[in-house]
């Protein structure tokens, strides 16, 4: 049972560091180089090969984050959730991660799609995309700061005091 644990809290850590690190990416890195690659008109690399799959790590790296997360605390989800019985800091991390997972699949994902061409989309409807994509990305590098604050107090505060 303490291999699984391991395994799974070996998982969560890889897959975390793999979606936070292309959030951080997206919108450190990728967004002003596009901006600068389409105004000397070599974007179309970065679109049609870099950004596809960067997004196919970073929604499914986000997917078995969560899902490790959550089975790491196995029995104590509801708790953590609920924000109760010593599970308030991991459960507010919990919260933020959850948001988060939310907005990859619900905002970012689909927009992108219409963004990179995958499924059609008017110039009017990509320039909304854009916005919506940006600002759910920009959202969840902020939330990413306090979910990682809460997520390692969490797991520290239990682990002092001996949980």
């Amino acid at each position: 049972m303490e291999m699984m644990s391991g395994l799974a809290r070996w998982i969560h850590l890889l897959a975390g560091i793999t979606w936070i690190g292309l959030l951080y990416y997206f919108n450190l890195v990728q967004m002003a180089a596009l901006k600068d690659a389409a105004a000397d008109g070599t974007a179309a690399g970065i679109t049609k090969h870099v950004a596809p799959r960067a997004l196919l790590w970073f929604r499914w790296a986000a997917v078995v984050t969560w899902l490790t997360g959550a089975a790491l605390l196995g029995p104590n989800l509801g708790d953590a959730f609920m924000l109760r019985n010593g599970f308030e800091g991991i459960g507010i991390g919990a919260w933020l991660g959850t948001i988060m997972l939310i907005n990859v699949w619900h905002f970012i994902w689909p927009n992108q799609k219409k963004i990179l061409g995958m499924v059609p989309a008017t110039d009017e409807v990509k320039a909304k995309a854009r916005r919506v994509a940006m600002l759910a990305s920009r959202t969840n590098m902020m939330l990413s700061i306090p979910m990682l604050f809460f997520m390692a107090y969490g797991l520290s505060h239990r682990a002092a005091i001996g949980l």
